[in-house]
């Protein structure tokens, strides 16, 4: 297993948990047999990232565009999501996690939104991690969501144009309260985005892996940080100038 740093670890992980449907495909079993296992992969990373002391973890669980999958996969989702929020409060609690969701959640169904809440609330107190579930997401719908309440503070006077910031926009953003993403991990070998933390992942590190996510362990993840770590982050910087800074 690859070496990591534990005083260089990522401060927040996101992750395009993406190939579910293609490992299903490889067993000749069914796209939502596939969801199924790739929860397991879920429950492995949440632990992993908290043992390792990973602060912030976004999944990127399910965007708006997956809303025009077929019914009955949409419907097998929305119940494994369901089922994995009942099942993993208790642990959550126990292993000092906090639940966050990030989306446009009023799209979700009333049973799931309901769940949701209450194991946010539930874990409301708890400070060791924060797990996000990016649900019914799209980057694009957070930025103009975004602009629309920002515009709408304008327009009441509760906002100047010159105090439009960088870090003031971020503060309409769903994710507000949390630092943007260190480092991106994507499964199943694709090199795309896909609509993910668009305006956060500026200059986050991307890492793309041929593994499918349901493959998807503490050893992948491991080496994804190992890869991470390997990495100067210069920020627009050049080398010479980090250097004069860490003196």
């Amino acid at each position: 297993m690859e070496q990591i740093d534990h005083e260089k670890l990522p401060h927040h992980i996101a992750i395009i948990m993406d190939g579910n449907g293609r490992w299903a495909k490889k067993k000749s079993l069914s796209r939502i047999r596939g969801h199924i296992k790739g929860v397991s992969a879920v429950r492995e990373v949440v632990t992993g990232c908290r043992e390792l002391g990973i602060k912030v973890l976004t999944l990127y669980a399910f965007s708006i565009e997956n809303w025009r999958r077929p019914a009955e996969e949409v419907k097998a989702l929305m119940t494994l999501l369901e089922e994995y929020l009942h099942k993993e409060a208790k642990e959550m609690v126990r292993n000092n996690i906090r639940l966050r969701a990030i989306g446009r959640l009023e799209d979700l169904p009333s049973n799931v939104q309901k769940t949701l809440r209450e194991t946010i609330k539930r874990t409301e107190g708890c400070d060791g991690m924060i797990l996000n579930l990016a649900l019914s997401y799209g980057g694009r719908s957070e930025v103009l969501h975004a602009v629309h309440a920002i515009l709408s503070d304008f327009q009441k006077g509760n906002i100047k144009l010159e105090e439009i910031t960088i870090q003031r926009f971020s503060q309409y953003l769903w994710t507000r309260g949390i630092p943007d993403p260190d480092l991106l991990i994507r499964t199943s070998g694709e090199c795309r985005i896909s609509n993910f933390l668009l305006w956060q992942i500026a200059y986050t590190e991307l890492y793309v892996t041929d593994t499918l996510w349901p493959d998807f362990d503490r050893a992948e993840l491991i080496k994804a940080i190992a890869d991470y770590q390997s990495r100067e982050r210069r920020f627009g910087l050049t080398s010479e100038q980090l250097n004069g800074m860490e003196k």
